[in-house]
């Protein structure tokens, strides 16, 4: 019992220094905390679930306390937004509690829901409307698919315009975050329809920004230039102003724009902003060559962020320092990334739902850039240790393109200091991480299809809600009329019966468009996933390529080595000349394919001989093939079991006329077989599978679904006992 009652003092006390905390003044920046409260004139009870806003930071019901704790200076504008009432403006003068009174918040509320929906009592959606738009805010950041289907809950059965406004902000809120601009775009404007507000307004003209339509952008600013603006809305708008005019490159209107929206931020100590427009004036100086003038304000912006917190203070610091890059200013650079390396460290304020937002400054990158300021200065010992280091935390933190591009740099650096082991070491770790990211890209790739899937489907039902509706509307309508004027009736419903016959040809003609955009999206992704398996395959063959070049090195067969090394150089300039091509004369795949063939038998003499026919009944311009398609199984024929072979061997490759439509490519050999070979494989080969192999298989299938099974392949094993491997390789006229 003893225990329990000073547990009990020690909980109170502990009660009572926060709130004292929370209810003072905190005298280093002039901010102190005030009690907020908001409450329905007629029955006093306190509204929770209100927006209450100062300089565009919310701050939220305390359940403890009975009301909204803010922080604020004398001078910050409180505004506090509802669905259920008009917004609320309000000049903080000093530190004493606020309290907001809304007339008519409940009973009035309730008796306009009576009228509208002409129910003798309300119904049971109506009373879950806030639940549903608070869960939608919640999940924004979490799981669009629950939060979209909270909106489209609170937007169902509910026919308050000023409620309707709300929902459909909220939901071009979260197409937002998500970067779907155009249906953030479209939703705005449906909530500015509804219910006019600055609040939407603004965000309408972000996402247009974010959209790159400057021209509707811009006049989205000027007309909230002609509406009564609070303090902070005139310094968005101005700096929005700003933007437009710094990315169509007319600097002394940004600047001028930039400045007034300065002007307003210092008069009402609107900190942020302050820091903001200082780092964005430095931008335009640095646009228009002005080094000293963008140092001096860049200077100011390092400053003003450092007072703010470690977030600001890393997300500014990056930006001065990619300027100190550019600007060939690369001392400061190193010296600033070095802070940030510090701040990096102590910075835990990263939340894992934030995964859209703009990119948290890491250790990884800054080492990265570090190492890469250091090799701009020729310093290349000194970029060693910190590309390394950012090899590592990479690695740790699972981040690929840091990990592949710093590997890349290392390799570079070893091979301009001489060390060429750990180059060579370098650039084959750099070869697999090329594969690793094209394997992710390829799977971001098909979660960009799955979540584009989702929102079209999502944004559909919200569509058919809102037309539901507004045919429920019609027909209310159309009631009304036909009591008072009953001789138009019948033209009235002429006139419905055009409206749903045009609506369905509308949905059937939007019908035909989507699936001619999806159509034409499914070829383009085709074609791009094409394009990264050519890039993929030249790394690969080159690697191999190398290591033949290797070999001859190792025995210290310098001719052979020269010779291979020049026909190599011949055969990758084939190669490149056609890696941006999809399909290239048939003639020419041989040619390739006659080069490596050569290459490989001068390296294994003593293991084959080969033999190359081509049917001259066929006109081998009239057939095109994928670049590389045929070499990986050549490759796989020596490698994998020619190689192998006691005796001499035999590779075989002839091209034969099918029909006047198909050629057929085969390749045979009498190696030891697929089956003993996989057997001679170490442990390490059979984790990995043949990037070449996979990849083909991969081309193949996307080819034949482009152009309609134009190539199919066979692989058999030539004798009973598994000894030899036959590759029939059939391919039609493209």
């Amino acid at each position: 019992m003893i225990l329990k009652k000073h547990l009990i003092y020690l909980f109170m006390f502990l009660f009572v220094a926060v709130s004292a905390q929370e209810i003072g003044v905190d005298y280093q920046t002039n901010t102190f905390s005030i009690k907020v409260k908001v409450e329905d004139k007629n029955t006093g009870n306190s509204i929770k679930n209100a927006e209450v806003f100062v300089n565009e930071k919310q701050f939220y019901y305390h359940q403890i306390r009975g009301c909204y704790i803010v922080k604020a200076r004398v001078g910050n504008e409180l505004r506090v937004t509802h669905p259920d009432f008009e917004t609320i403006y309000y000049t903080i003068q000093s530190n004493e509690e606020i309290k907001i009174l809304v007339e008519g918040f409940s009973a009035d509320k309730v008796s306009t829901i009576r009228k509208y929906s002409r129910s003798k009592s309300v119904s049971k959606e109506l009373d879950f409307y806030h639940q549903y738009l608070d869960s939608a805010k919640f999940y924004k950041k979490k799981d669009i698919d629950k939060s979209l289907s909270f909106v489209e809950k609170s937007l169902k059965n509910n026919q308050i315009k000023q409620r309707n406004a709300a929902s459909y902000k909220t939901l071009a809120d979260v197409y937002l975050y998500w970067k779907q601009y155009d249906l953030a775009v479209n939703n705005y404007k449906l909530s500015n329809q509804i219910r006019e507000s600055n609040t939407t307004k603004i965000a309408l003209a972000n996402a247009q920004f974010l959209l790159k339509d400057y021209t509707a952008n811009k006049q989205t600013y000027l007309d909230l230039l002609e509406k009564n603006l609070s303090n902070y809305e005139k310094i968005i708008v101005l700096e929005g102003l700003g933007d437009i005019d710094f990315a169509v490159k007319k600097y002394n209107a940004a600047k001028d724009n930039y400045k007034q929206a300065l002007a307003i931020a210092k008069e009402n100590l609107v900190t942020p902003k302050i820091t903001d427009l200082n780092s964005k004036l430095a931008t335009v100086f640095a646009s228009e060559g002005n080094i000293t003038q963008a140092n001096i304000q860049y200077k100011n912006s390092l400053d003003l962020a450092a007072k703010e917190n470690v977030s600001r203070a890393l997300k500014e610091e990056e930006k001065v320092a990619d300027y100190y890059n550019k600007s060939n200013q690369f001392d400061d650079e190193i010296k600033l990334r070095k802070e940030s390396l510090v701040k990096a460290a102590q910075n835990k304020t990263i939340k894992k739902e934030d995964v859209l937002e703009p990119k948290i400054i890491t250790s990884q990158e800054i080492n990265y850039k570090i190492g890469n300021a250091y090799i701009l200065k020729e310093d290349y010992k000194k970029a060693i240790p910190f590309l390394e280091k950012s090899i590592k935390d990479a690695d740790f933190k699972k981040d690929i393109i840091i990990e592949k591009d710093a590997t890349r740099k290392l390799s570079e650096v070893y091979a301009t200091v001489g060390a060429y082991d750990k180059a060579l070491k370098s650039y084959q770790d750099y070869v697999k991480l090329v594969d690793e990211s094209y394997l992710q890209k390829e799977q971001e790739i098909q979660q960009v299809k799955r979540f584009s899937k989702k929102i079209s489907d999502n944004q559909n039902r919200i569509s058919s809600l809102d037309k539901d509706k507004e045919l429920a509307e019609s027909k209310i309508n159309l009631a009304y009329v036909d009591q008072k004027l009953s001789e138009e009736s019948n033209q009235r419903q002429r006139l419905i019966i055009y409206s749903l016959v045009g609506g369905f040809l509308l949905m059937i003609l939007l019908a035909y468009f989507m699936f001619r955009n999806i159509k034409q999206q499914k070829i383009a992704n085709n074609l791009l996933a094409l394009k990264s398996m050519r890039s993929q395959m030249n790394p690969h063959f080159i690697f191999n390529a190398l290591n033949s070049v290797n070999s001859f090195i190792a025995v210290n067969d310098e001719r052979n080595a020269n010779r291979y090394l020049s026909e190599f150089s011949a055969l990758m300039r084939s190669v490149l000349e056609n890696s941006d091509e999809d399909f290239i004369p048939l003639t020419k795949e041989i040619e390739l394919l006659t080069l490596y063939v050569k290459l490989e038998h001068n390296r294994f003499k003593d293991k084959f001989n080969y033999t190359i026919s081509v049917d001259e009944n066929i006109n081998l311009e009239q057939f095109s093939i994928p670049p590389m398609l045929l070499q990986p199984y050549i490759e796989n024929a020596i490698w994998h079991g020619l190689r192998y072979r006691k005796e001499m061997g035999n590779l075989d490759i002839s091209i034969t006329k099918k029909n006047d439509e198909t050629v057929s490519v085969i390749i045979v050999d009498d190696g030891i077989g697929r089956k003993k070979s996989q057997e001679l494989k170490t442990n390490n080969q059979l984790k990995q599978k043949s990037k070449g192999m996979s990849t083909i298989k991969n081309r193949i299938a996307i080819l034949n679904d482009m152009y309609k099974d134009s190539i199919s392949v066979k692989v058999a094993d030539v004798l009973e006992n598994g000894e030899g491997t036959k590759v029939e390789l059939l391919l039609k006229k493209k």
